[in-house]
């Protein structure tokens, strides 16, 4: 088809219906423009005005994307120094630093420290929190701890290990300050230490957890360290109590363990445990619990000068202590006590994975008359004790198919002392986490702090 300028394009398509309304508008007054024009201005903005008030007229709240992450950072508890040895962690909104499982123990010689190595590794192995160890030891102990504690370069937590370096004359010197009390048991001078824990560390460090060094944990230590929120205020230690173990020869001292406890050391000092002649003389007026209590139970120390009749060592003065104080003593769960003192470890062992509740507790012992009765022992700490060997790990039992310790317990044993150190070190290399150890040398008692601070 041919089209000339005054031809039509009839096969133009319709005006659109959007520009026939603007054309319209168009041909509207100015004065009506600007009118309609304010009008659909205000139209549109009002509502943006009004969110806006309202938005800053209300509170922010916890879903609101400006949100400030504040960690729970606690200072350490013994003492500003440790900041210089504890990196910083790495500000993280999906992460709380967590307060550390405070443990105190004692190493003196080769073998408890070889012991004490097995329960360090384990804590570290299974510990879902920072770890702080106080560890009262001698050069020989700390020595062999510090080679296998610089392997680990990179732990799954913080952690933190101090060594208080005591010579035996101070030991020595300080249960001379007390008087009366000796020990017939084979840990000789360091094992009665485990009375004057709260007196060896600093007063900025509250509470703690003491195990023996022939004992592991199978289970997270912080599970243990929980308790102690659980615990009243005037409660000064939490151990297994067994009412059971009666034997007349001991004082009845079996009717504990003073194997693994909770310290509250904090309380310890309030109550000042233990005698000391620089108490006598600073005419404070506070009596100290010991003599009294062992007194009570002993009678007055003998021609020796000291306590006649006391066996088991530390663990007799604690008994002592806790009948004389009830008040101060809550039990601890056979949980954290499964011990090879009483051979049977209970009657629970390796073995039987599907057994239910009620069977497992049908064939529990040494339960009967104590606070456990009817409730099922889950193992969490093992202590393998009275085997009559220097390193329990070395009993020849645990590779005798026909000893039923062995049989049961045999690979526990063997896996905890065979795992490696070196696979202890979990940590991402972007993680700065770290494990720091420090020594403190010319360690004081409290009564020689005590003392101190009197005489200034």
């Amino acid at each position: 088809m041919v089209h000339n300028d005054s031809t039509p394009f009839l096969d133009e398509p319709p005006e659109s219906p959007w520009r026939i309304r603007m054309k319209a508008h168009n041909r509207r007054s100015p004065l009506v423009k600007r009118v309609v024009a304010f009008a659909a201005l205000v139209a549109v903005t009002l509502p943006f005005f009004l969110l806006f008030t309202y938005v800053r007229q209300t509170p922010r709240s916890s879903s609101s994307e400006d949100v400030t992450v504040t960690l729970d950072v606690v200072p350490p508890t013994h003492g500003p120094s440790t900041m210089e040895h504890i990196p910083n962690l790495p500000v993280n909104s999906s992460m709380t630093m967590s307060n550390p499982v405070i443990f105190s123990l004692i190493m003196f010689s080769f073998d408890s420290a070889s012991e004490g190595a097995i329960l360090m590794k384990s804590i570290l192995m299974y510990s879902s929190q920072p770890v702080e160890f106080h560890i009262l030891c001698d050069e020989e102990a700390k020595t062999y701890l510090e080679r296998r504690l610089l392997l680990v370069k990179r732990p799954r937590q913080n952690v933190v290990v101090k060594f208080y370096d005591m010579p035996l004359s101070s030991i020595r010197a300080r249960i001379g300050r007390e008087g009366a009390i000796a020990s017939d048991h084979s840990a000789g001078l360091p094992g009665l230490l485990k009375l004057f824990i709260h007196e060896v560390l600093p007063e900025t460090v509250k509470k703690s957890i003491f195990v023996d060094t022939d004992a592991f944990f199978i289970s997270d230590p912080v599970l243990l360290w929980r308790r102690f929120d659980t615990l009243p205020p005037q409660i000064a230690v939490s151990l297994p109590t067994h009412g059971d173990q009666n034997e007349p020869e001991w004082n009845f001292a079996s009717n504990i363990c003073s194997c693994v406890m909770l310290l509250n050391l904090e309380r310890l000092r309030e109550l000042r445990l233990m005698d000391s002649s620089l108490y006598r003389e600073d005419g404070l007026g506070v009596t100290p619990i010991g003599p009294s209590a062992f007194q009570a139970m002993y009678g007055p120390p003998g021609p020796s000068g000291h306590y006649e009749g006391v066996k088991l060592g530390d663990q007799g003065y604690w008994w002592a202590i806790v009948s004389h104080r009830p008040d101060i003593l809550e039990h601890l769960s056979y949980d954290w006590e499964v011990s090879s003192c009483l051979v049977t470890m209970y009657g629970t062992s390796l073995g039987d994975d599907d057994i239910s509740e009620t069977d497992e507790r049908a064939r529990q012992v040494h339960t009967v008359g104590t606070a456990e009765q009817g409730h099922v022992i889950l193992p969490k700490l093992v202590h393998f004790n009275c085997l009559n060997t220097e390193r329990y790990h070395e009993w020849k039992g645990w590779s005798d198919p026909n000893d039923d310790l062995g049989r049961g317990w045999g690979p526990v044993v063997k896996y905890h002392a065979g795992s490696k150190w070196l696979w202890l070190n979990q940590a991402s290399d972007h993680q700065n986490i770290s494990l720091t150890i420090e020594t403190i040398h010319d360690v004081k008692f409290l009564d020689e702090r005590s003392a101190g601070v009197a005489l200034s």
